[in-house]
């Protein structure tokens, strides 16, 4: 004979109510038998706690219930059906919502995390993004995030580096030239759009940064890394100069100051005067100006050396030619 479940004191009542709430709100549909197994109650006890919901809410501003006031549901789907859709909602109505804009945003970052490899096949982000559309105050904007051309590559080096085994790869450097590395991959790391993989570098025999998209011939290898996490210590800036970097003296917004750190040597001057900083960046390469200036464009100016200038400008006045 099967035990019978023990009444509900009231205030396990209580509890069991204000857990279903929530529960229901982040579902469109669930049926009687799934959310009674869920709370581990009868299911006649799920169809009382559902009907006593039907009936709550909060009084309006007469202090009175109005119809607007109450949770509703789709009696006809619940009475015929065993199954619970909330029509109306109280409580969250009257707050703060993410704006469709805003939730477009969110959504568009989480299809981005969704299709990195590690997040591939996780149900949760997927729920998420669902919850986001239904808690925003409109109808958020359908939205695809494409894969790029480093998913491939993201891909092979993640693998690696959850395997601990070394990576072979030829590498374009900001000077233009191709070499082949082979590497201990020990993290990647990605700043706006771009990904780079940090390891220990087996030719230069030091810690390097490699920017993905100038990974080419990429192969995994069966050979262990040398130098394991624990063993080395990498910078906690992501960029770092050696004795061949250009230094470029430019002038930049002061609130745009946070963006380039990276590239300001330590102990470098800067003078600030009007809203504007100058300072000094290094390069490896004066054509390495050209993403630095791209990005901050309207906010920072090359003021020297003149070779730096002339490189940017070409640049700027190529790029122009190409709209005439």
């Amino acid at each position: 004979m099967a035990e019978r479940r023990k009444p509900m004191q009231a205030q396990d009542k209580l509890a069991f109510l204000l857990a279903l709430v929530p529960y229901l709100m982040d579902r469109d549909r669930v049926s009687v038998a799934e959310a009674a197994a869920h709370f581990g109650v009868e299911k006649s006890q799920l169809r009382d706690a559902v009907r006593l919901i039907a009936v709550s809410g909060i009084p309006g501003e007469t202090n009175q219930y109005q119809p607007g006031d109450l949770f509703d549901i789709a009696w006809d789907d619940f009475e015929q059906n065993d199954q619970i859709v909330l029509t109306h909602q109280v409580a969250i109505d009257d707050s703060p919502r993410f704006s469709a804009r805003e939730a477009a945003a969110l959504i568009a970052g989480l299809q981005y995390l969704s299709a990195l490899p590690e997040n591939a096949d996780r149900d949760v982000i997927g729920s998420l993004m669902a919850k986001l559309a239904r808690g925003s105050s409109g109808a958020p904007s359908q939205v695809a995030v494409a894969g790029s051309e480093t998913d491939e590559t993201l891909a092979v080096i993640r693998d690696a580096v959850a395997a601990g085994t070394q990576l072979d790869f030829v590498y374009l450097n900001s000077r233009g030239e191709r070499e082949r590395r082979r590497v201990d991959p020990l993290r990647i790391e990605s700043t706006d759009q771009d990904w780079y993989l940090r390891g220990w570098d087996h030719l230069r025999e030091a810690i390097r940064t490699f920017r993905l998209d100038r990974i080419d011939d990429l192969s995994a290898t069966d050979e262990p890394i040398a130098y394991k996490p624990g063993d080395v210590t990498l910078p906690d800036t992501l960029f770092q100069g050696s004795a061949d970097d250009l230094l470029v003296q430019i002038e930049v917004s002061a609130a745009a100051v946070p963006l380039i750190v990276d590239y300001i040597p330590e102990g470098a001057q800067q003078i600030e005067a009007d809203g504007f900083v100058r300072t000094s960046v290094r390069v490896a390469h004066y054509h390495g100006l050209k993403r630095l200036v791209a990005g901050l464009s309207g906010v920072l100016t090359v003021l020297d050396p003149p070779e730096a200038r002339r490189v940017v400008a070409d640049w700027a006045r190529a790029g122009a030619e190409r709209y005439r």
